[in-house]
């Protein structure tokens, strides 16, 4: 995500003594990007996604908030907004520079209890800690994945979910990058051989050893029955380029990059997902007057999201504790 310059990505990360579960930030630079948003999971959890409507007046955002703690976790974008505030950023709304209103659209995962405590779950410090990450990292500073901020808790079908980030540049010279945060009802992996199926898009696929599969289908049976009830869950996106998009192409690329969801997770967009896509443009490159240029843009965003989410699965670690026993993949299938 953050080869896409100017963008910084913070991560707020909580796991022990009852915690499993963090926040994460994507902070634009200042003045904000160009932003807008695709629900279509049946069970969302979001704030401030009707200001990212091309029709409303808001055209730019100052950061995204990815977070756990279900509903409740909504609440680390306050954090946010205070911070935003203090250094007035945000839309301008009075005749003194502090009359600010930082638009802040946020969006959840469920993972509560996944720690051992219902109650666990990320607050306006947790925002603010993850946004002051952003801001205090180094420019284009590699993003850390797996169980960190919002990927802490996540869940990936049976296993381990997670934080997972990818970018290309394009022959066009225009960047594009993805962040998602892996944490899908549907499978992840293809019961029948264990390959990831987000692998499947990616060229050549090294299958497990029969005798590694087999082991790995008994033990995820085993934690699955051990789970109890099947957690709800989401998959969160942003994608970004530095591209000069308009608020209505910035939606069109939302909308399309849930196809890279939809090739690694199966199946996908349902009643009990809140799968959300956020797009963000940073403005910095002129965009080509031909549709293709744009087209190009499109179906970049969906192979990172699909990149995304399997680099969150292998980068995840396993999580046993009181809330549950979720298995990695790599820990299940680390001969590969």
């Amino acid at each position: 995500m953050t080869d896409v310059a100017g963008l910084r990505v913070g991560h707020a990360t909580r796991s022990g003594e009852g915690w499993l579960t963090g926040t994460t930030v994507v902070l634009a630079p200042e003045g904000g990007a160009v932003a807008a948003v695709d629900v279509r999971g049946g069970g969302p959890g979001t704030k401030e996604t009707d200001a990212l409507d091309p029709r409303n007046v808001v055209q730019r955002v100052e950061a995204v908030v990815l977070t756990g703690g279900s509903a409740y976790g909504l609440d680390a974008a306050s954090g946010v907004m205070a911070w935003l505030e203090e250094r007035q950023r945000g839309v301008r709304v009075g005749p003194d520079p502090a009359h600010v209103v930082p638009v802040v659209p946020a969006a959840c995962v469920f993972d509560l209890g996944r720690g051992g405590d219902f109650r666990a779950r990320p607050d306006a410090a947790s925002g603010r800690a993850a946004v002051e990450a952003a801001a205090a990292s180094a420019p284009g500073a590699p993003v850390p994945q797996g169980c960190v901020g919002a990927g802490t808790g996540a869940v990936a079908g049976a296993v381990k979910g997670g934080v997972g980030s990818a970018s290309t540049v394009l022959d066009s010279g225009i960047t594009v990058a993805a962040l998602v945060v892996a944490n899908a009802a549907g499978a992840v992996l293809d019961p029948e051989t264990g390959v990831l199926y987000g692998e499947l898009f990616q060229g050549r696929v090294e299958y497990p050893e029969e005798r590694v599969h087999e082991a790995a289908r008994r033990r995820l049976a085993e934690t699955a029955a051990g789970n109890g009830l099947p957690p709800l869950n989401t998959t969160l996106a942003v994608v970004a380029t530095d591209a000069r998009l308009s608020k209505a192409q910035a939606q069109k690329l939302a909308g399309t990059a849930h196809d890279g969801i939809a090739r690694a997770v199966r199946p996908v967009h349902l009643l009990h997902d809140g799968d959300t896509v956020f797009a963000l443009s940073t403005e910095a490159r002129p965009l080509d007057a031909s549709p293709f240029a744009f087209n190009e843009i499109l179906a970049a965003g969906a192979d990172l999201v699909t990149r995304a989410i399997v680099r969150a699965v292998r980068a995840a670690g396993p999580v046993a504790g009181p809330g549950g026993v979720w298995p990695s993949y790599e820990e299940l299938y680390g001969a590969l």
